[in-house]
Formats: C-alpha cells, sequence, structure tokens
C-alpha cells in the first residue's frame, strides 16, 4: 500500500473543500485499485458530492439545519456549537473509498471529492490518501 498525507487549509468558517486534483495526482500512473481517503479529525469528513452548481453551499445549509450551532451539545469546548463539529463523522463519515482504474478515480461525471469541514477553530486539516493496488 502506498500512502501520502496532505495539508488542507479551510479557514475559519464552514466549508467543502474539492480535493479531486489532489486525489487524482496522487493516483495518476498506478493501475487498478483502491483510494482510500481518511480525514483523521475528529471533527471533519469526506463527502463525494457535485461541486460548483451548489451542492457544497447547500450541504453546509442542511447541516446547519441538522445539527444547527447553539447551545443544546453537551460537548462545549471551543466556539458556540462547536459540539455539532464532534456529531459531524456521524452524518458525513471521515472516509471514503473509491476504485481507481488504469491510474483514475472512477468517478460519475458531476462526482468530485470533497473535505467538509464546519469547525472553525481549526483553519487547517490533513488528509491521508491510501492506494491498494488490484
Amino acid at each position: 500500500m502506498r500512502t501520502e498525507v496532505i495539508t488542507v487549509r479551510t479557514g475559519g468558517r464552514p466549508i467543502v473543500k474539492d480535493i479531486t486534483a489532489e486525489a487524482s495526482a496522487f493516483v495518476s500512473g498506478e493501475g487498478d485499485g483502491l483510494l482510500h481517503v481518511f480525514v483523521p479529525h475528529a471533527t471533519a469528513g469526506v463527502a463525494i458530492i457535485e461541486t460548483g452548481a451548489g451542492s457544497d453551499d447547500d450541504l453546509l445549509t442542511a447541516l446547519d439545519e441538522l445539527l444547527p450551532t447553539d447551545d443544546r451539545w453537551r460537548h462545549r469546548h471551543g466556539t458556540k456549537g462547536h459540539g455539532r463539529d464532534h456529531v459531524l463523522p456521524a452524518f458525513v463519515p471521515p472516509y471514503a473509498s473509491l476504485p481507481v482504474i488504469g491510474g483514475r478515480i472512477a468517478l460519475g461525471t458531476w462526482q468530485s471529492i470533497c473535505l467538509v469541514d464546519t469547525n472553525g477553530d481549526n483553519p487547517t486539516r490533513q488528509v491521508r490518501f491510501s492506494f491498494l493496488a488490484g
């Protein structure tokens, strides 16, 4: 298995960050196999969604409605509502596995690999790419 960690700047606000180009570069030149994308954080996830047509903002809106940033959360350190960030990985898991065919990720036409980070307290994240040859 080949693996690599990249650092992604997410800033101080909730974001859906497309990391497809970085993942594609990681598997470029490989044959067939599996790409595993993992975010080693308790407050971020990985989603396979369409970006650029509003779906990324729609996802953040849906998460705000499902997991509001208010004082209902028992987990209370950090900024107001930070407890919801710790619940996020139950809804947007911190990993995804994707097929790689001939060194290319077999995504659908409108699919992108995205880091989902609602935690404004941590402006940078790490993402681990692992490739398992078939």
